[in-house]
C-alpha cells in the first residue's frame, strides 16, 4: 500500500532527530523515557492564548490535573472577533474539546503537550481542556479510561465556568489519547455519558494486531517502531485478557456505531496506519459519521510538525476545520 515516498521537509526533520543520537523508546526504563520525552517536547509557550488556567477535579482514582486553554478573544462561534472584544465573562461560551496526549499510555504531561493544545485552542476557537491522566505502569488500563470519561464528565458539567459550552463538547487525541478519545466516547454510549458532538482521532492506538502491512512495513519507524509499541502495550495492559477489551483496543468493539462523527487522521510511514485505516472503515460501514483524512508521506505524529513540514500544517488545519463544523 505503501507507494509514496517520505515527505522531504519530514524526512529533513527526521535526519536531525537521528543526527541527535537519541536512544528509542523501548532501549530506556520508564523513568528514561519520561524524562527525554519532556526534555523533547516541553519548550516555550506559544502561540498565546487568552488565558491558561491549571485546575484538577475528583475522579475516579483521586484528583487529576487539566490544564484549560481559551482562546484569545474567543468568540464561540468560529469567526474573528473585533480587535477591541476580549473573552470575558460577558462572551458567547465557547466550543469545548477534551484533549489526551499521547505517549503510549506511559508518557507525556501537561507542558509536553503544551503547545499542540495552544494551537487547537486558537485554530478552533475552542476552549481545550488537557488531561493529566494516571500513567501505565504505575497504572494500567482501566485507569487512564477511567480518568478519560470522567474528564469529560467533569468537563461537561462545569464547561460553563471556564468559559466553555456544554452543549459543542468534543473529544481529541493523539496516538494513545486518540484511543482515550475513542474509549470515552464508546463509555459515554455504553454508560449514558454527556453527548459528544465529535471525536478527533489523530493516528490513533485502535488495534492490538502487530502483524498488519503497516506494522511490518514501518517497523523500524520513522518516529515510531514496532518494538516501541511493544514495550508500550507491555506498560498499559495487565495482561492478554486486556487486549479483548474495546475500552482498550478500540477496535475489538463489537458495534461502533452510533458513536459521535469522527476525524481520523493516519500516516504512510505510520505503524498504526491500517489499524487507523481499519477504524475509520469500521465507523462508515456501522453507522457512524467519518472523514478519513491519510496522508500517505507522513510519519506518526507528524500532526506536531506545523512549523517545519507544510503537509502538517495542511492536516492540523483540516481537522481544526472539522472542529469548527461539527462543534
Amino acid at each position: 500500500m505503501r507507494a509514496a515516498e517520505l515527505d522531504p521537509e519530514l524526512a529533513a526533520v527526521v535526519d536531525e532527530l537521528e543526527a541527535l543520537g537519541l536512544p528509542e523508546w523501548h532501549d530506556l526504563s520508564v523513568a528514561a523515557a519520561r524524562r527525554l520525552e519532556d526534555e523533547v517536547f516541553s519548550g516555550e509557550p506559544e502561540p498565546p492564548v487568552e488565558s491558561v488556567r491549571d485546575l484538577a477535579f475528583d475522579g475516579p482514582h483521586g484528583e487529576v490535573p487539566v490544564r484549560v486553554y481559551r482562546p484569545a478573544a474567543a468568540t464561540g462561534s468560529g469567526e474573528p472577533a473585533d480587535a477591541d472584544e476580549s473573552a470575558d465573562a460577558d462572551a458567547p461560551p465557547a466550543r469545548t474539546l477534551v484533549y489526551f496526549h499521547g505517549g503510549g499510555w506511559t508518557l507525556g504531561t501537561l507542558d509536553s503537550i503544551d503547545g499542540p493544545c495552544r494551537e487547537l485552542a486558537t485554530r478552533t476557537d475552542a476552549v481545550v481542556v488537557s488531561v493529566d491522566y494516571r500513567l501505565a505502569p504505575e497504572h494500567p488500563f482501566p485507569v487512564p479510561v477511567d480518568e478519560a470519561a470522567a474528564a469529560v464528565e467533569w468537563a461537561a458539567e462545569v464547561a460553563a465556568s471556564f468559559g466553555g459550552d456544554p452543549d459543542r463538547l468534543g473529544v481529541a487525541g493523539t496516538s494513545a489519547g486518540g484511543a482515550l478519545a475513542a474509549a470515552a466516547a464508546l463509555h459515554a454510549r455504553e454508560f449514558d455519558g454527556p453527548e459528544i458532538a465529535g471525536q478527533f482521532l489523530l493516528y490513533p492506538i485502535a488495534g492490538y494486531d502487530l502483524e498488519t502491512d503497516s506494522y511490518r512495513e514501518n517497523a523500524d519507524g520513522p518516529l515510531l517502531t514496532r518494538a516501541d509499541m511493544e514495550w508500550f502495550y507491555e506498560q498499559y495492559l495487565r495482561s492478554p485478557v486486556d487486549a479483548a477489551n474495546p475500552f482498550a483496543v478500540p477496535l475489538r468493539a463489537d458495534d461502533l456505531g452510533g458513536l459521535p462523527p469522527a476525524t481520523v487522521v493516519t500516516a504512510g510511514f505510520d505503524p498504526l496506519r491500517d489499524d487507523g485505516l481499519a477504524l475509520a472503515e469500521r465507523f462508515a460501514e456501522e453507522g457512524t459519521p467519518v472523514g478519513s483524512r491519510h496522508y500517505p508521506a507522513m510519519a506518526h505524529g507528524f500532526c506536531s510538525l506545523t512549523d517545519r513540514v507544510a503537509t502538517a500544517e495542511e492536516a492540523l488545519s483540516a481537522v481544526a476545520a472539522d472542529v469548527r463544523e461539527r462543534l
